[in-house]
């Protein structure tokens, strides 16, 4: 076959959903050589990916996700290759693509948070954004041959918000990478960020649904010598949440360090006394998974598919409840047989997930 795949948003720089598909693309250069494979990408990540195998050939598809282009010019880019099969792993293809497609659906977070605080456009243009995102993501769903999502969680939501019939859905848990073993200098690194105590770690956008504010105002009502250190590209949303720390009197307690390499990231993971993840809504929850690789113990919320991503290898709280957020955190840190517990049950829970199994499964979707 000749199988198309969107990397427009590939690499670690793109969060979850670029992780995603580097690592689909990457091991399913090691697993198949029999079908002939056009990867995607924008000119902000084409030199991010090089070929491994003589089947895999990488294609400038230069249209930004969820623009007009994407829509006009893309289905038009895609068609000179007369694609058997074209995978997006994300939900915006292309309404006016007419050839055999399936697709990744995260999740549906936009569906449950719809609202201003989420943007930076104003209300009309939030309305207008809103439409021709019910109208793409509802066109995808029941134009797809198959639809891949990543949680028993996020299947149930498709299903009831986009009725979908559960057969065409197929759930393909994400895997985990090895923990890097990078040459940075750990303690120049933390010098440099203005790391100078132990600190809890979150990674990952300030996006609403992340629901930093709320682990902010947990952070300031603790009693103890200790930092915050929060990893995401630098944006409106993380500018915002640094006003909202200037506000609270959380400055020098708190470190926003920007975009962190992995190798840079890895020093962080592996210095850590704690990682927190206090969101109200994921589509797998890949951060915590990528904290208890590097033996961090993670606390988390108790809300979405993080249970069942999670399983009994964290310590769990209300995301809406700051005292308990705040409670779990000092608690945990008191307890040496607990945290050396959750190190033990993290590495445990890892076994479940492998990007290799998550090509596999992937492959026989394209087969099927």
């Amino acid at each position: 076959m000749r199988i198309g795949i969107d990397a427009r948003l590939y690499g670690a720089r793109h969060g979850g959903l670029g992780r995603y598909s580097e690592n689909l693309i990457k091991q399913l250069e090691k697993i198949d050589s029999k079908n002939q494979y056009f990867i995607f990408l924008a000119q902000n990540n084409f030199n991010d990916y090089q070929p491994q195998s003589k089947n895999f050939k990488k294609v400038l598809a230069d249209f930004r996700a969820y623009s007009l282009g994407e829509q006009i010019f893309f289905p038009r880019l895609l068609k000179k290759y007369q694609l058997d099969l074209m995978h997006f792993t994300h939900f915006n293809a292309p309404v006016f693509y007419r050839r055999p497609f399936i697709v990744t659906i995260h999740d549906l977070i936009i569906s449950h948070y719809p609202h201003s605080r989420a943007t930076t456009l104003n209300p009309i243009m939030y309305k207008i954004k809103l439409f021709f995102y019910r109208l793409v993501v509802n066109n995808t769903a029941k134009r797809a041959k198959k639809i891949i999502t990543v949680s028993d969680c996020s299947k149930k939501d498709i299903i009831k918000l986009l009725k979908i019939n559960p057969s065409k859905i197929s759930v393909t848990y994400e895997g985990v990478g090895l923990p890097q073993d990078g040459q940075a200098d750990c303690a120049r690194l933390k010098s440099d960020l203005g790391i100078k105590k132990d600190f809890l770690l979150y990674v990952g956008s300030a996006y609403p649904h992340k629901n930093l504010e709320k682990l902010l105002q947990a952070f300031k009502s603790l009693n103890r010598d200790i930092q915050l250190v929060l990893v995401g590209q630098k944006n409106y949303f993380y500018e915002r949440l640094e006003q909202t720390a200037q506000t609270l009197s959380l400055s020098g307690r708190v470190i926003f360090t920007g975009y962190l390499d992995d190798e840079k990231l890895s020093c962080l993971y592996k210095t850590a006394a704690l990682y927190v993840f206090p969101s109200l809504i994921e589509g797998f929850g890949l951060p915590p998974l990528e904290a208890q690789s590097y033996g961090l113990p993670v606390l988390s919320s108790s809300a979405s598919c993080l249970p069942e991503i999670l399983g009994d290898s964290v310590v769990y709280f209300n995301p809406e409840n700051e005292t308990e957020i705040a409670k779990s955190i000092s608690n945990t840190l008191d307890n040496q047989e607990l945290l050396q517990a959750l190190k033990i049950k993290g590495q445990a829970n890892l076994k479940k997930y492998s990007w290799e199994k998550c090509a596999l499964e992937t492959l026989g979707q394209y087969e099927s």
